[in-house]
């Protein structure tokens, strides 16, 4: 006689969605280098246009890099200049541009998502999940207005300089925003019955600002640049 089947009864418990304010502050400073549209339509006609004949490089113009290596959320002030090596016209974004856009209230972002992925990449180092995977839909770090950046609150970003290495070990010049004292505010949404807590998650985040951190020179990338921990709002 067949021996009997066993039948299991699975539980599934429905998702319950959750959303909590949490405030990201800085523990050091954040060193921020966007692409400028500039530089991606240069590397996307080097790659699928044809050969073009070599220009003169356009001057150095440090106050412009540093500017356009922002995330900016209202509108960069530009205006045209005439390239001193190039004598061609130029887009520039200059000191008192940048300092009367301040004035009126100019917003800077950053991409939400690197805190989480900071937060996932630290949980998977310290052996808390088998795998990333687990986690990316476990939760989800939002911009409060549920856009790709999440704005960048606290002191006026300042133009850093560094030496940097380069193709074949050559060295450049890099100008990059950093804000040495910053936040930013984010919408945690997250499943109340599922596998992880909010405790754990914010664990996840706090273990990511310390040992992950976010933009240039973080500790993933042998920096102390752009750590940070989580505060829940009361």
């Amino acid at each position: 006689m067949a021996a009997a089947t066993k039948k299991e009864t699975v539980t599934m418990k429905p998702i319950k969605i959750d959303h909590v304010k949490v405030r990201i502050v800085g523990d050091s400073p954040l060193i921020v280098h966007a692409w400028s549209e500039k530089a991606k339509r240069e590397m996307l006609e080097a790659q699928t246009g044809p050969k073009k004949k070599i220009k003169k490089h356009p001057a150095k113009m440090p106050f412009d890099d540093f500017a356009r290596a922002l995330y900016w959320l209202t509108p960069m002030p530009t205006e045209v200049i005439k390239d001193p090596s190039t004598q061609e016209d130029r887009d520039v974004v200059t000191e008192e541009l940048f300092d009367e856009a301040i004035e009126n209230g100019a917003r800077f972002g950053f991409p939400a998502n690197s805190f989480k992925q900071s937060a996932n990449s630290a949980a998977y180092r310290m052996g808390w999940v088998s795998n990333q995977m687990a986690l990316r839909g476990s939760y989800f770090l939002n911009a409060e207005d549920g856009g790709y950046l999440v704005e960048i609150k606290g002191d006026k970003p300042m133009l850093r300089e560094d030496m940097v290495r380069v193709g074949m070990g050559s060295a450049d010049i890099r100008y990059r925003p950093i804000f040495e004292n910053w936040y930013c505010d984010m919408i945690l949404e997250y499943n109340a019955s599922g596998s992880m807590s909010l405790d754990d998650i914010l664990n996840c985040i706090n273990a990511g600002g310390y040992a992950v951190g976010v933009g240039e020179w973080r500790p993933e990338k042998d920096g102390s640049f752009g750590r940070f921990h989580v505060e829940v709002a009361q």
